[in-house]
């Protein structure tokens, strides 16, 4: 039986990802103060606090919080490595950690372009925008370049109520530190209301309308 050539042997291991089963584990983030910062996802959030774990022999600590468990949600993964009570944003993003044996095979789910705006927005994910958590793409027009500093922008997280969620975030960044960047409303030309923020360290988080969310992915 002949052996099959390189170029077939490559388009049957590309075919792999498309089959894998694959999905979003958790986004990592260096913070000064542990503490404080799970206060400010479990209060602000509402999030759970899944695990805490102290690792002296390496000088750091790091606790996982969601809102279900890690075998079926992506979480937040917080790290805060001794001694260090703070970063430059620019530098101290960690990463998304993706459950997979290959970095291909994400599906286009839908492309978005706003030319009034100057910005094309492209989803991507392992199924559909209201069954796992998927990656965003944001192109502005006539920027061709981003450093490790500002390419990475935010994450999203659905909420009943922007304005109730933007009322609590607002009191409890009073306590713990952060502030509103966006008040809750919607957003020029996609009228899906969201409202954004900082946290302590300097994150920035959106939470988005859920009606408005779903009317927006079926509309497309």
């Amino acid at each position: 039986m002949a052996e099959a050539s390189p170029a077939a042997a490559n388009a049957e291991l590309l075919e792999w990802p498309k089959k894998d089963k694959r999905r979003f584990l958790h986004a990592v983030y260096r913070v000064g103060d542990l503490d404080r910062t799970i206060k400010f996802y479990t209060e602000c959030f509402g999030m759970k606090l899944l695990r805490k774990r102290d690792v002296p022999e390496e000088k750091y600590s790091n606790a996982f919080l969601g809102f279900g468990p890690e075998q079926s949600h992506f979480v937040v993964e917080l790290t805060y490595n001794y001694g260090v009570t703070s970063y430059d944003i620019g530098t101290g993003f960690g990463h998304f950690a993706i459950a997979t044996e290959d970095a291909l095979g994400m599906k286009l789910l839908r492309t978005v372009d706003k030319p009034e705006y100057k910005y094309t927005l492209a989803m991507l994910g392992y199924a559909e925008e209201d069954q796992t958590t998927v990656l965003e793409l944001t192109y502005n027009y006539g920027v061709t370049e981003y450093t490790k500093g500002n390419a990475y922008a935010q994450v999203a997280i659905s909420t009943d109520d922007v304005y109730k969620s933007a009322e609590v975030v607002n009191l409890v960044t009073q306590e713990l530190g952060g502030k509103i960047t966006r008040q809750p409303g919607s957003i020029p030309g996609l009228n899906t209301k969201i409202t954004s923020f900082l946290d302590p360290d300097g994150w920035k988080t959106v939470l988005v309308d859920n009606e408005d969310f779903l009317k927006e992915i079926q509309s497309e």
